[in-house]
């Protein structure tokens, strides 16, 4: 198998496409990337930025360029030696415009009748035979607005085919849609009476049945062709959760591409593994990134910061945002578990829907992978009874009926217990990642995807287990800091990680900013001020628009579907004062005075770690330089490759810049480590810790890789208090050493601290050959 020494994810999109991402390999060979790492490519939504609402997954996207220019970018890539890996999305199709997606416009004009029927997943009994759509609005007389028009049904600017023979002359729209087989309903139904599956409680993302043959079969088509004509070197597959049969799913897609290098967008919450019979390589690197971003968190900072901005614990919080999503945008879903319990279990229906959505709360991870993961199940059983003791009956009731092994390894996987695995991932993505991490905000650089936010830090000693782990059992899993769905960018989290070794003097200042410009919810000021200094400076219409999406996730004091004016208005008004208030654009910038060195000091960190740890690395595109963006879309900016081009040509023609110089120490550290593991494999072919002695040998991490030493400074504000490295010295193995970075050469044994992080707070060490 053809595996990647790294990666560098590019965004494909009208204005960056396939021909734009071509024009840029010369300057990822020169950056020392080993694969280019598309976003998806086959035809979506018109207008999509991010591709995941595919429309027609047997073609590429005419408007990211087509399928030439997609054959032309992966040879361009191939003659350059660069491997391609594209992301592709089995789970759902888009939806939002019918006449843009022939398989739902079919199913929609012909029903059951329809060939496509087979390929979405609609419960048509709970519509009483029809799908329900949800697009109406709320104002009355709706359903006067609907219209024939050319032998469409239309909806104001929304399209919808007509079954033949439902529409006669004179017939008004209302009439028409009485026959179809869908119905259009408020918008606001689809929270408890929606009857298709979806990726999680986005409407216009329908879920596709890809277990069923023909439809993995048309469904893959063109991912078959990449394979077959060696356009494509490896896929990494976007939320393998919603799958009926992950498992399947992957070994029919290991047949398909010859056994090529694949990964998943898979969530391992801490301390669980990936399936062992999964066929693939990893996953995308979420659970490497909560590692390395708790090395750069001081432990002496959790006290202070819990005190300053007082919230329930996080596992007593998760169970109440996770349950508000069961009984909120996800009640449809739990609903449909709930009709398929079987009559012979005597549960009442709203007591049996009540016991599920306890248990899908309770899960203690994304899903289960039945008979793997049943331990889990087990779990979320017990962590339920303990919660709710009044459902004791129905949750044992319900516990076989999830797990139908239990009763042997013969049992069968029902419709319901395979359903219960598709819901679960949903209400937790929903439940924590997007409701709970806008509200748990003592130091929001752990509010992280794939991260307990809980876990507070990490010693050296906790890192160097855990990369050793992964060098053991995941040797090519992806290693990531910023990829387009983490909610903040690696350098704006490495900033806000400073707060935690000068807890005192943030809490100060946070007092300060909410008695100048109060908002009304301190748990919310707490991260959005830790937004404005960890990005600062970022522009004034940047900062408005985090806050009123980050202000909606968190659905606490406003929400999406109901924004709360008078809090919203007062929230702008302080991002505002940010800007136009002399007495708190001070407090802000003087703060992010105090912590830029060392946050730069932590990039650089970080960026050593994930560059050479096991694994394989990912460079999101731009973060080569400083990425200090915020949630989507901020994080899928466009990016100057040209800026980035002259930076590798003032590296290679000037002198060592300074960590401050722009970007550029980021970029020499970046470009230097992405060569180093490119051209010379066999120095990252292990991983042994290094050690370090002397007064502030817990300022440093370093670690072997079978001739090539990385070495980084952590709590750099805590050291500069302790004065400095002292006596300290890391205790390099024996040989002689060049430092890739800068050129200076040591030996083995011990090496001073102060020389060694004499020009940088990191070093990589190259052992000479003999």
């Amino acid at each position: 198998m053809h595996t990647p020494r790294s990666t560098y994810r590019l965004q494909i999109r009208s204005s960056f496409d396939l021909s734009a991402a071509a024009e840029t390999v010369p300057y990822l060979v020169d950056l020392g990337v080993d694969w280019v790492y598309l976003s998806p490519v086959l035809t979506a939504e018109k207008g999509s930025d991010h591709g995941y609402d595919v429309t027609d997954p047997t073609s590429v996207d005419p408007e990211r360029g087509g399928a030439d220019a997609f054959d032309a970018l992966c040879r361009t890539a191939h003659e350059a030696g660069l491997g391609v890996l594209v992301d592709i999305v089995p789970n759902h199709v888009g939806v939002a415009t019918p006449a843009q997606n022939a398989w739902w416009w079919d199913l929609l004009a012909k029903g059951r009748d329809s060939r496509y029927a087979e390929a979405f997943d609609v419960d048509w009994d709970a519509g009483g035979g029809r799908i329900r759509i949800p697009v109406l609005g709320d104002g009355d007389g709706e359903e006067e607005q609907l219209k024939v028009v050319d032998g469409e049904l239309h909806y104001y600017e929304n399209r919808f085919p007509i079954a033949e023979d439902t529409a006669k002359p004179g017939d008004t729209g209302a009439q028409v849609h009485a026959r179809q087989h869908y119905e259009l309903v408020n918008w606001r139904r689809a929270d408890s009476e929606l009857n298709y599956r979806r990726f999680f409680g986005v409407n216009t993302l329908a879920g596709v049945r890809v277990e069923v043959p023909w439809v993995f079969d048309e469904a893959h088509s063109e991912v078959r062709r990449w394979f077959a004509e060696s356009l494509v070197d490896g896929v990494r597959i976007d939320h393998p959760d919603g799958l009926a049969d992950p498992a399947g799913y992957l070994e029919r897609l290991r047949e398909l591409s010859g056994g090529a290098y694949t990964l998943v967008e898979k969530i391992l919450e801490p301390g669980e593994s990936l399936p062992a019979r999964w066929a693939c390589e990893g996953t995308t690197g979420y659970d490497g990134l909560a590692v390395v971003d708790r090395l750069f968190v001081d432990p002496a900072g959790q006290a202070p910061l819990d005190a300053a901005v007082p919230v329930e614990p996080f596992v007593h919080m998760i169970h109440g945002t996770k349950r508000g999503i069961t009984d909120g945008i996800l009640h449809s879903e739990v609903l449909r578990l709930a009709r398929l319990v079987p009559a012979s279990a005597n549960l009442e229906p709203e007591r049996s829907a009540d016991a599920i959505a306890e248990l899908l709360t309770c899960f203690p991870v994304y899903r289960s992978y039945l008979p793997d993961g049943a331990g889990h199940l087990a779990e979320a059983v017990l962590n339920a009874k303990v919660r709710r003791p009044d459902l004791s009956a129905e949750i044992d009731v319900l516990h076989p009926l999830l797990n139908p092994y239990l009763s042997g390894p013969e049992g069968e996987l029902t419709e319901l217990a395979m359903r219960f695995q598709q819901t679960s991932g949903m209400v937790m993505a929903k439940g924590v990642e997007d409701t709970a991490f806008y509200r748990f905000n003592r130091l929001t650089s752990l509010n992280e995807v794939g991260a307990d936010p809980s876990i507070f830090a990490l010693d050296t000693y906790d890192v160097h287990r855990a990369l050793l782990e992964r060098q053991e059992s995941a040797p090519f899993t992806m290693n990531a800091l910023s990829t387009h769905d983490t909610k903040r960018g690696e350098d704006t989290r490495a900033r806000i990680s400073v707060l935690s070794e000068i807890p005192e003097e943030w809490v100060e200042t946070l007092g300060q900013l909410n008695a100048l410009a109060p908002i009304g919810d301190p748990a919310f000021a707490s991260l959005m001020w830790q937004a404005l200094v960890g990005a600062w400076p970022l522009s004034r219409e940047r900062a408005h628009a985090y806050v009123e999406k980050a202000s909606r996730e968190a659905d606490a004091s406003t929400h999406w579907t109901a924004p709360d004016t008078a809090f919203e208005e007062k929230m702008h008004d302080a991002v505002d004062a940010a800007f136009d208030r002399s007495e708190v654009n001070s407090l802000i910038t003087a703060l992010v005075e105090k912590t830029a060195v060392p946050g730069w000091s932590n990039s650089l960190g970080a960026k050593l770690v994930q560059l050479t740890m096991p694994g394989v690395p990912d460079v999101y595109q731009g973060s080569e330089f400083w990425e200090t963006s915020l949630v989507d879309p901020d994080n899928r900016r466009p990016v100057d490759f040209a800026a980035r081009k002259q930076g590798l040509v003032d590296l290679a023609f000037g002198a060592l810049p300074r960590i401050d110089d722009g970007g550029l120490a980021k970029l020499l550290v970046t470009s230097r480590a992405l060569r180093l593991r490119r051209d010379r494999p066999e120095l990252f072919s292990g991983y042994r810790s290094v050690v370090s002695a002397g007064a502030a040998a817990d300022h440093v991490f370093a670690f072997d890789r079978g001739g090539a030493v990385a070495a980084v400074t952590r709590l750099p504000l805590g050291l500069e208090r302790a004065g400095g490295w002292r006596d300290t010295a890391v205790v390099l193995p024996e040989g002689s050493y060049s430092c890739a970075i800068t050129g200076t050469g040591f030996e083995g044994g011990p090496v001073p601290a102060v020389r060694l992080f004499e020009t940088y707070p990191v070093a990589l060490l190259v052992k000479e050959e003999a």
